[in-house]
């Protein structure tokens, strides 16, 4: 059955990054996580699909960021 654009829905993001103390730093304002070692699990609740889908949206662009930055402070020179 496909849920329709106003029902309540629930996301859960689970994610293993080597700087994950970093990236769980970053959501810190964002959203509710539980962080362990090296794995990160995110569950976001919206009351509408079009609502998670922008939660969604600024987590990612957050995590993006963040790793953007921390792949350039791992540059050799």
């Amino acid at each position: 059955m496909t849920p329709r654009k106003s029902e309540s829905t629930r996301l859960v993001l689970r994610l293993t990054h080597d700087d994950a103390d970093a990236l769980s730093a970053s959501l810190v304002t964002e959203a509710e996580f539980t962080h362990v070692g090296d794995s990160i699990e995110v569950v976001e609740f919206a009351d509408s699909i079009v609502n998670l889908r922008a939660r969604w949206n600024t987590l990612m662009r957050g995590l993006i960021a963040s790793e953007q930055v921390l792949m350039s402070g791992n540059t050799e020179r």
